[in-house]
């Protein structure tokens, strides 16, 4: 794995996030929707749910879902912070944290460091070779 793919991790992980969140409130929105129809007949066997009934549970497992993804987030973005730490650059360290902890833009981060876009990317390639990828890192953290 490279740095690069290494370091882009958190920001995968950070919009799976974003993305349950758009179904939870899709599915919140039909959930409310959903009206229950009563009646004095029996409900029928066969017959699933409602779509309430079936909307809430969607909401219900896509939660349990974000919990875990923030809690893989979190451990992520601390493991990603102890490897940016041992970068010995300081502006190195400065442009990596920006862009894979903060998730902010190529035209921000120069603004902020006060240097040309074009600067901030050759920074980045090299800031980029002083990344140690932890070694066994497999699909996730690093396996002890």
């Amino acid at each position: 794995m490279t740095a690069k793919e290494y370091l882009s991790q958190a920001r995968y992980l950070d919009n799976r996030i974003k993305s349950k969140l758009l179904q939870i409130d899709s599915l919140n929105e039909l959930a409310t929707r959903c009206t229950p129809s009563y009646s004095d007949m029996p409900k029928s066997p066969n017959r699933e749910g409602s779509r309430m009934e079936s909307a809430i549970l969607d909401i219900i497992e896509l939660e349990d879902e974000i919990s875990k993804d923030v809690v893989e987030l979190v451990a992520l973005k601390k493991e990603i912070v102890e490897v940016i730490k041992q970068v010995g650059n300081t502006e190195y360290q400065t442009l990596l944290e920006e862009r894979y902890l903060c998730f902010i833009t190529w035209e921000q981060i120069a603004v902020d460091m006060g240097y040309e876009l074009r600067y901030i990317h050759k920074l980045h390639g090299k800031a980029l070779d002083e990344v140690k990828v932890p070694a066994f890192y497999e699909g996730g953290h690093e396996m002890t």
